[in-house]
């Protein structure tokens, strides 16, 4: 996703935190992922595929890579992407 740097780094970690939940698997866990992300079909494409890609990774499932200033107003850029 191309966003400026500072919203890139509020949705890391967001996005890092339900891929935790999702690897944790309980329960309690989806109903937290559920309090934040109101589509169930989403939370549980979430929670089925997110646990065999990141099993052996034990954080930093987000990479921002920082990008030329936007024209314009000159905001830092950058791209989000999961690892």
């Amino acid at each position: 996703i191309k966003t400026t740097l500072i919203r890139a780094k509020e949705v890391r970690k967001t996005a890092d935190k339900m891929v935790t939940l999702a690897k944790d698997g309980s329960l309690h866990a989806r109903r937290q992922a559920l309090g934040y992300i109101y589509d169930k079909e989403l939370v549980h494409a979430l929670f089925e595929q997110v646990p065999e890609r990141y099993a052996d990774r034990e954080g930093g499932y987000t990479r921002i890579f920082r990008t030329m200033n936007r024209r314009g107003d000159n905001a830092k850029m950058g791209i989000i992407e999961l690892v």
